[in-house]
């Protein structure tokens, strides 16, 4: 090869990939000092494990760092590094062709792609992310000479579709790339990058934790007049991530946690791990103190970050993280994922789904670690982040559960202290094989609901499920430990031992001859209403109940349902009736003594509408109710 200058064209496929990036791919232009400050970073990277290895290799590694130089007169913008460097071969190789071992493939998939910002992930999967720089560049220029060799090369592109490469003989050990920048055009998103304010901006933002110093000289003029320089480190370097636990301060983790979060308040659990094997990685992460205000929000954030070899990658890593632990905030450094790797591509890769298994994981297990040894600290979680996690309950099967382990619930036991399930069984009564829950918009609406006499009158507890997320898990899981969660709202309660039923048996036989011609006649006179009118065994001092069958979506979910939009049918329910109530038997002696039909009808109507508020329910024809009740408490007068 000759040691003259040589022109070369990019094949005419790289020539299009590279038009194609250069005008309509990157929206975000400051990517580009991220690529080059990466690749210097790697470039170090690779030094320190070469001269570890190959102990005749004569480098000096006392000093590796990134250098960033700026000459505003000229526009120019250098990223310097004293890492491995490139042969020419390696030039021509590495930089000289574009994605050489696909490039025929990434730009049919570019073709198929229609919207811009699914060909910037395709760039990315394909890792050309050098060519970013012609972005904002004229003119490329790049200088390097590899560790032990004494040649170095010049390698020089406007990215037209020709690149020029040369050996030089007075090149420094490492890689420089010099940018000469296009003028500045904020319409195009293509910012002042000689500016001291935009690069720290963006080392800050993409390489606060590369492990090493990346340095710029930059001018103090102070208050006489006098201008001098001085060289300046920008990045943190403090991977807190990379460092062992015992080495860090908790102080180091709470600053560190404010500056992720933009939180001011401590973390209320720090969680630090590491991969290791076929897929290395480490993790930082934190359980915030208290709820974010978006929790809730369908545009909400999420909190973990995504490095890669601790360049940052992106905010907001929906695949590192379940939706229903999207409070937790941290870092995920992964070692060996591509630079330019994209959300979709995150999605379905592998490594990253056996990284988010053990994530979610090592946070269940911190939480539960908390419920047992810091019972002050998992109240607070709870309070603040248990709607969240009880949304896992419903597709998180795999950690369904542990998810139920750590999951606590209000209960009839006491009004203010929660309850965990595995607390529950251990209090249930002999006898009792279920674990008996009511659904609700509030404490005190179950609490005095017709639904409850019975079990209170037995000492039954039950728990109380008041967030909107209940009436789904409770329906999707099913059971815990073997037991059955059974809604007391739902199908047929008989709360009796065998002995009391037969007992009683006699009595409840006679109830329904009693009682035969009033049931049929009130499921006529209100089947627009009702599916079924039945005798209740739940009842002790109310005169009546609405109860779903044991599959049916209960009232609160039919709302939900329609308030998102979906167009759910209205479900028929049971109207029971307690055969002890004065009314109830009042009506049964008017019914059988062919009492005024009208005025039988309208008593019928009270009572189901009578039960239908007691359960918080909505009247459909709340003026024809009150009319009726208005003209009854007038005779009464």
């Amino acid at each position: 090869m000759s040691n003259g200058v040589e022109t070369r064209e990019f094949q005419a496929e790289a020539r299009q990939l590279l038009q194609l990036m250069v005008h309509s791919i990157y929206s975000n232009k400051d990517v580009f000092l991220r690529e080059l400050v990466s690749n210097a970073s790697d470039a170090l990277d690779k030094l320190r494990l070469e001269s570890m290895v190959d102990k005749e290799l004569n480098v000096d590694t006392s000093d590796l760092h990134i250098a960033i130089e700026v000459d505003r007169e000229k526009r120019t913008l250098t990223v310097r590094d004293n890492g491995i460097g490139m042969s020419r071969d390696d030039v021509v190789t590495l930089i000289g062709t574009i994605a050489k071992s696909g490039t025929a493939e990434l730009l049919r998939k570019l073709r198929e792609s229609k919207d811009t910002s699914a060909s910037q992930d395709l760039i990315g999967q394909f890792g050309v992310g050098f060519y970013a720089t012609f972005m904002v560049a004229d003119r490329v220029e790049l200088v390097t000479r590899r560790a032990g060799q004494a040649e170095g090369t010049r390698w020089e592109s406007t990215g037209e579709g020709t690149y020029t490469i040369e050996s030089v003989d007075d090149a420094p050990q490492g890689t420089s790339v010099t940018v000469h920048l296009k003028p500045e055009d904020s319409e195009d998103n293509l910012f002042d990058y000689t500016a001291d304010w935009k690069i720290r901006e963006i080392v800050k933002r993409y390489s606060d934790f590369i492990a090493w110093p990346i340095r710029m000289t930059v001018e103090r003029t102070d208050a006489e007049g006098k201008t001098t320089t001085e060289v300046q480190t920008l990045n943190s370097m403090k991977a807190l991530w990379a460092r062992p636990r015992s080495e860090v301060d908790e102080a180091e983790y709470k600053e560190f946690y404010k500056h992720l979060s933009h939180d001011w308040v401590d973390p209320l659990e720090t969680i630090h791990m590491r991969g290791e094997g076929t897929f290395e990685y480490e993790a930082l992460l934190f359980l915030p103190s208290h709820a974010p205000f978006d929790l809730f929000a369908r545009e909400g954030r999420r909190g973990v970050q995504l490095y890669v070899k601790r360049v940052f990658i992106m905010d907001d890593c929906e695949a590192l993280m379940p939706d229903y632990l999207r409070f937790v905030k941290g870092v995920v450094d992964a070692h060996d994922l591509s630079l330019n790797i994209s959300r979709e591509i995150l999605q379905q890769d592998r490594q990253i789904r056996v990284v988010r298994r053990r994530l979610v994981k090592k946070v269940l297990a911190t939480v539960r670690t908390m419920m047992t040894e810091h019972p002050d600290r998992y109240r607070t979680f709870w309070a603040e982040f248990g709607r969240a996690v009880k949304e896992g309950l419903i597709d998180d099967t795999e950690n369904r559960d542990t998810l139920l382990e750590i999951t606590s619930l209000a209960s009839t036991r006491d009004e203010t202290e929660l309850t965990t399930l595995a607390q529950y069984v251990e209090r249930m009564k002999d006898g009792q094989s279920d674990i008996y829950y009511m659904t609700g918009e509030s404490r005190s609406m179950i609490e005095n609901s017709p639904h409850m006499e019975a079990f209170r009158a037995r000492g039954y507890e039950v728990l109380i499920l008041t967030d909107p997320v209940d009436e789904v898990w409770v329906e999707r899981v099913g059971e815990f430990d073997g037991r059955p969660l059974r809604s007391i709202a739902k199908g047929q309660v008989d709360l009796d031992t065998e002995e009391e039923k037969k007992d009683a048996e006699p009595e409840r036989e006679q109830q329904r001859k009693d009682f035969e011609a009033l049931l049929t006649w009130m499921g006529e006179q209100l089947s627009e209403q009702v599916k079924e009118v039945r005798l209740s065994s739940r009842l002790t001092t109310s005169p009546a109940c609405i109860v779903g069958d044991a599959h049916d979506m209960t009232p609160t979910l039919e709302k939900m349902y329609r308030a998102m939009g979906q167009d759910v049918p209205s479900v028929k329910r049971i109207l029971e009736l307690n055969p002890t109530h004065p009314l109830v038997t009042g009506l049964r002696a008017a019914h059988e003594q062919d009492g005024d039909k009208e005025v039988l009808t309208e008593t019928a109507e009270l009572l189901h509408g009578m039960a239908l508020l007691a359960e918080g329910g909505e009247l459909a024809d709340p003026s024809r109710f009150t009319r009726i009740l208005a003209d009854r408490l007038a005779r009464t007068l």
